[in-house]
C-alpha cells in the first residue's frame, strides 16, 4: 500500500463563506482543484455583456433566481439549478433580488472576460 503524504483537508461551510462577502459582483475563491477555481459570489442588478474566449463557466444558483441573458435568448436559472456558458458566448447575468452563486471556472478567469470596467476583478480574495 502506497503511503500518502500529509494533505491538509477540511470541509467548507458555504453559508459561512458567503457571510464574508459584503459586496455584489465581487467573487471570492473558496477552493481550487485540477486547475479550476470554485468561487462564491453575491449578485444583484445587471452585470456587463462579456465573453471568455478560452474558458467555459458554470453558474450554480445556491439562493434566489438569476437570468442569464444571451444575445438570442434569456434563460432563467432558479435555486439548485446551474447553467454552463461555453467559451466564446457573449452573456450577461442579472438578478432582481440578491442571489448567491457558486462558480466553477479555470484559475485565472477574469470575471468580465475581455471587457475591463469598474466591475472587473483581476485579483480575487480567498475565503
Amino acid at each position: 500500500m502506497k503511503k500518502l503524504k500529509h494533505v491538509k483537508m477540511d470541509k467548507v461551510n458555504i453559508e459561512e463563506k458567503l457571510g464574508q462577502i459584503k459586496e455584489y459582483w465581487d467573487p471570492h475563491i473558496a477552493a481550487e482543484l485540477n486547475g479550476q477555481q470554485i468561487k462564491l459570489a453575491k449578485i444583484k442588478g445587471s452585470f456587463v455583456w462579456h465573453s471568455h474566449e478560452q474558458e467555459d463557466e458554470m453558474f450554480l444558483v445556491l439562493k434566489g433566481q438569476m437570468r442569464m441573458h444571451l444575445r438570442d435568448k434569456t434563460i432563467v436559472v432558479n435555486q439548485n439549478e446551474f447553467i454552463i456558458v461555453p467559451k466564446g458566448i457573449e452573456h450577461m447575468p442579472e438578478a432582481e433580488e440578491e442571489v448567491h452563486l457558486m462558480l466553477f471556472e479555470p484559475a485565472g478567469t477574469i470575471n468580465t472576460g475581455e471587457v475591463v470596467n469598474d466591475k472587473t476583478k483581476k485579483y480575487l480574495k480567498r475565503i
